[in-house]
């Protein structure tokens, strides 16, 4: 059956749609289904993605293709809506570089079936789905009038509060109507009905995009939150002249973002009296020129809109830039004080709503925003919310209830409240939810015992049976659902041997929550498979005692690592499973009886000798300590066990940094000047210990630990204030963070910093009169050879952007963030490029044979192109186990040498077990 996957789309959450896509063609069960990628542009075009972009980390890393991209300055990457007006003829040429472009009438001929992974406006709004049942495909989800309902917060507010059903007081205001008003005046008048704190939404947005908390009676907070809400931004010249350069591209680069800022194309209006000089006219910028006293102009590039800001704040004392798509109402609701929970409810076999266990939402910001829900470790998920049964099932009762009264189909997502007295609000019903590996689509459904793979296909059979009650062609959809269920049943009876690999995640390193993205990864890409068996392993305890546990899925699909362990310890301890799991278990036994292999079952410890005898192999998706450091590799070597990666002493190597810099020096080649710096000397002399650094490192220079990765604690010191508060960090005796260090460092929101009785300090890296300059990160793959010996392919290296100092978590791996771009753009010409790639791919290979590094690798550096073309390689570190989640740039490189990501794995796996065979051999 040809499974259509629409992604992307024009809406402000595109790139969790994008992820999302990606998970479903990941786990789409590969002998029922085909899929068929349909990536949606901004433009709304249909696009047949070849399939290698689909691993691509986020859509400005492939779309529009840098070909397509103007002149600039900055070299941001930006979205086809920053290209400004483009002809159809211009699309096709861009829409051709990554795939064919594809007329709506073309799509029953490709497809069975559409799933929809798209979200928001022109996803979940009725829209697609009005086009689909045109042509007579059947889709995911809600039908037409459900979806269009479910996008409107108005629409649902109004219909709650007309049937008494519980729901915030509301108020919807107008962008004429807030215009028109004095601020402080309105928020009066607000304040006096709603109550403090406020809520202020965007009333067509999904991801908590443009949602903003109003806590106290401030006219200037009000307005920025509902200017948040419309998607618009007011600038003055006082504001504007206080910022330095650098500060100017970031703000703009933060402004520009679909999900924070106000994104582009954006109006730009000015209501300043202007000077006597003549304002400029139309320009390259697409800016035009009206009435002096009100001109409007758009600005579709970021770089445009930074010298339009230059130019018009010399003249205005203000000005204001509205996204062309932004809304015109918004939502403003009363605060309710209380737990947040969100809820999947789905259609039973027969069509009835079945509430999953709901999720409680434990988060540190005062919104579930954007970063909180897509990123590992912000924000607690805990399944089933912690109240007694009854709660649970009235949570439970109510959102079947709110499923029925909106007429949703096939499942639906609803979030909502409970409070001290128990009363329960239900808030902003969504007909498609996230679907990336951990999201609660997923998470809730692991609870009856579906994995990811089941559940889609039990949401495509139930999808089937809702458009064929609908109307939409019974008869050749019936033979579909009898064809589907057939083979269903069939694959059920089929149980072919499998290798089995254990995937051992987790850890207790800061880069724990990454490691389990990464396991997960791993685990859905084998168990798609007809090779593999994946078993999923959870590693915790200490460095003198590591403890194994194999997961449950609905263990494993635990928001993050921390989740995992304590549920681990929780289960693990004799306390059984909470009581309403077991009843909504057995009202889904219908579901899963059919589309689940085995119940669930509860996490069991396991001895390395006893994971010998459960499994065939292993695959290592940890990071840093434990996992890169080869001790982990020396237990599985002692119960003969082959794994992934390179072996214990070279590991032993390269997870130490200033060892691996010393020894890559010592062969030749070029990295940063270094040292270790002690806790020991820090405390016998805080000021000669500083001073000793400054002598020999000048300010700025690079701090961090030199066993860690993921970005973890590596910080840019500019100053003693700053190093001294890294010193306090590293150093500190207490497990909380110093609150004024940490304010010293600017750390973010939730962000780890380890504590160690070391830490490695490097020179800066720049670009000393470099033609071009730029930082690349490199992937590796390593072949034995017939004759013993080992060949290794070194990977085209990707071109990382950091927006910051230094290439942060998010960058690395929140879905949309980022920008990487591969192959590095060395050089303009092609020949010069390849050349320059040539001579970086041979500096990295170099790196792997001196290290001896096996399997796989990720090497991170610097490169300097001079005037004379000359090519400079610093190394910067080396990642013997380097990150495998959905989106990593490794990916895009394998992908541009013919590598999915199975095959990648699978190649990986292969070597290891070829090492075994060979040492045996020898032995």
């Amino acid at each position: 059956m040809r499974i259509g996957i629409f992604f992307g789309g024009p809406s402000r959450e595109r790139e969790i749609s994008f992820a999302g896509g990606r998970t479903v063609y990941d786990n789409l069960d590969k002998s029922l289904f085909q899929a068929v990628p349909v990536f949606v542009d901004s433009h709304g075009n249909f696009i047949l993605l070849d399939w290698q972009y689909l691993y691509k980390g986020t859509i400005r890393d492939f779309y529009p293709p840098v070909s397509a991209l103007p002149p600039s300055e900055l070299k941001l990457q930006v979205y086809l809506e920053s290209l400004g007006e483009l002809s159809v003829d211009e699309q096709d040429r861009i829409i051709a570089e990554v795939g064919r472009r594809l007329r709506p009438d073309e799509l029953a001929g490709l497809m069975d079936f559409a799933f929809l992974a798209l979200h928001g406006p022109a996803g979940e709004d009725g829209a697609i789905q009005g086009l689909l049942e045109w042509y007579g495909i059947p889709y995911s989800g809600s039908g037409i009038l459900p979806s269009a309902f479910g996008i409107d917060k108005i629409a649902q507010k109004t219909l709650l509060h007309a049937l008494n059903l519980p729901s915030p007081a509301f108020r919807v205001l107008t962008a004429e109507e807030f215009d028109a008003a004095d601020p402080a005046a309105l928020l009066a008048y607000v304040e006096k009905e709603l109550g403090l704190p406020l809520v202020v939404k965007a009333p067509r947005q999904g991801s908590s995009i443009g949602v903003s908390i109003v806590r106290d009676a401030d006219p200037a907070k009000f307005v920025a939150a509902v200017e948040r809400s419309l998607f618009r931004r007011t600038v003055t010249r006082e504001d504007w002249q206080r910022l330095g350069a650098q500060d100017r591209l970031a703000w703009a680069q933060h402004l520009t973002d679909i999900r924070e800022g106000i994104g582009l194309p954006v109006v730009l209006d000015e209501f300043s009296a202007v000077s006597s000089q003549s304002p400029v006219t139309g320009n390259e910028d697409g800016l035009t020129t009206d009435n002096p006293q009100l001109t409007t102009n758009f600005i579709y590039h970021p770089e445009a809109l930074l010298r339009a800001l230059d130019e018009r704040l010399t003249l205005q004392d203000s000005v204001r830039l509205t996204n062309t798509q932004g809304e015109q109402q918004v939502l403003l609701e009363a605060f309710v004080q209380g737990r947040e929970f969100s809820c999947i409810v789905v259609e039973d076999v027969d069509g009835s709503p079945l509430a999953l266990p709901p999720t409680e939402i434990v988060k540190g910001t005062e919104v579930f925003d954007y970063r909180s829900k897509y990123l590992p470790g912000m924000a607690r998920k805990v399944t089933p919310i912690e109240l007694p049964e009854a709660d649970i099932q009235r949570i439970r009762e109510q959102c079947e209830q709110l499923f029925r009264t909106f007429g949703f189909q096939v499942y639906a997502r609803l979030d909502g409240f409970i409070t001290d007295s128990g009363e329960i609000f239900l808030n902003d019903p969504n007909t498609t939810s996230g679907m990336l590996p951990a999201s609660f689509f997923f998470h809730q459904a692991a609870e009856i015992g579906l994995n990811p793979s089941q559940f889609l296909t039990y949401i495509i059979r139930t999808s089937l049976a809702a458009r064929r009650r609908g109307g939409l062609q019974p008869v050749k959809l019936g033979r579909q659902l009898r064809a589907l269920d057939a083979a269903v049943a069939s694959r059920q009876r089929e149980q072919k041997p499998r290798t089995k690999v254990a995937v051992i995640m987790g850890g207790y390193s800061s880069e724990r929550h990454i490691s389990v993205e990464s396991g997960r990864n791993i685990f859905e890409k084998l168990s798609s498979s007809a090779k593999y068996e994946p078993v999923p392993v959870f590693l915790t305890g200490s460095s003198e005692s590591y403890e194994l546990y194999v997961l449950p899925i609905n263990v494993m699909l635990k928001d993050n690592a921390d989740d995992i362990r304590d549920k681990v310890l929780h289960l693990s301890a004799g306390h059984g499973q909470h009581p309403v799991l077991e009843r909504i278990r057995q009202a889904a036994t219908n579901i899963t009886h059919t589309y689940a292999a085995q119940s669930v079952a509860v996490p069991e410890k396991l001895s390395f000798e006893q994971l010998a005898q459960r499994v065939d192999e292993v695959f290592i998706a940890l990071h840093g300590r434990p996992g890169e450091d080869g001790a982990l590799q020396q237990q599985l070597e002692r119960v003969g066990l082959p794994y992934n990666g390179s072996g214990a002493e070279s590991s032993s190597i390269t997870i130490n940094k200033f060892e691996t810099n010393k020894r890559l020096r010592e062969a030749g080649l070029r990295v940063a000047e270094h040292r270790m710096a002690s806790r020991l000397e820090w405390e016998a002399d805080a000021d000669a210990f500083y001073t000793s650094l400054e002598s020999q490192f000048h300010y700025p220079f690079i701090a961090k630990p030199a066993d860690d990765g993921c970005s973890s604690a590596v910080k840019k010191i500019k100053n003693r204030a700053e190093l001294e508060a890294f010193c306090r960090l590293m150093f500190r005796d207490q497990e909380d963070l110093l609150e004024d260090a940490a304010r010293t460092l600017s750390l973010g929101f939730k962000e780890e910093f380890p504590r160690k009785d070391a830490f490695l300090v490097e020179t800066l890296i720049s670009r000393d009169g470099a033609r071009h300059f730029l930082e690349v990160t490199g992937g590796l793959l390593t072949h034995h050879r017939p004759d013993g010996g080992r060949d290794i392919e070194v990977f085209e290296a990707s071109e990382a952007l950091a927006t910051g100092e230094v290439l942060s978590l998010e960058e690395k791996f929140l879905a949309g963030e980022g920008q990487n771009i591969t192959p590095a753009r060395y050089a303009p010409e092609a020949q010069e490029r390849q050349r320059i790639s040539d001579e970086v791919k041979a500096e990295l290979k170099r790196v792997a044979e001196v290290l001896n590094i096996e399997g796989y690798a990720r090497i991170d550096a610097f490169v300097r192109i001079r005037e004379t073309g000359a090519v400079e390689v610093i190394i910067i570190e080396v990642n013997s186990l380097p990150g495998m989640t959905p989106a990593t740039c490794i990916f895009h490189q394998t992908a541009l040498a013919g590598y999915t990501p199975y095959d990648f794995i699978d190649q990986i796996l292969e070597y290891g077990k070829s090492r075994k065979e060979e040492l045996g051999v020898r032995s």
